[in-house]
């Protein structure tokens, strides 16, 4: 170990990270182009030849050229997929509502209950046995 200096060791540290941060870069602009809707087959063919066969300048060249609009291919993903979860938890907890159909939650049950009592269309007697057959 005496014949491979600390700096030495940094260095290489330093080249191994820049080098799988480079192949990150490249899976994701290789990626990019396959989900790319606006590109037709010969352009993804194109570009995956370029990034393929010159892979430093074309990745530079397609950050350059298509940076602006990958970033927002990302953040439609990102919204379709947070939309999709959120129908996913509306569904699997059944307060979608949506269709017509009830699907509320005990929470706003007990809530227009409570409207109800506080408006005088209930009596206290009728709150308690509603709120009893909610809770139940």
């Amino acid at each position: 170990m005496d014949d491979y200096p600390l700096l030495n060791l940094f260095w290489t540290m330093l080249w191994f990270f820049l080098w799988v941060m480079w192949l990150f870069l490249l899976f994701r602009v290789i990626m990019d182009v396959f989900r790319s809707h606006d590109l037709g087959g010969l352009a993804k063919a194109g570009w995956l030849i370029l990034v393929l066969v010159l892979p430093y300048l074309g990745v530079l060249i397609y950050v350059v050229a298509r940076g602006k609009s990958m970033s927002k291919r990302d953040a439609r993903e990102a919204r379709e997929r947070e939309a999709a979860f959120k129908a996913y938890v509306r569904e699997a907890a059944g307060t979608d509502g949506r269709d017509g159909t009830r699907g509320g939650s005990h929470v706003e049950d007990l809530s227009r209950l409570s409207d109800l009592k506080d408006k005088g269309a209930l009596t206290e007697e009728e709150y308690q046995r509603a709120k009893s057959r909610i809770l139940v």
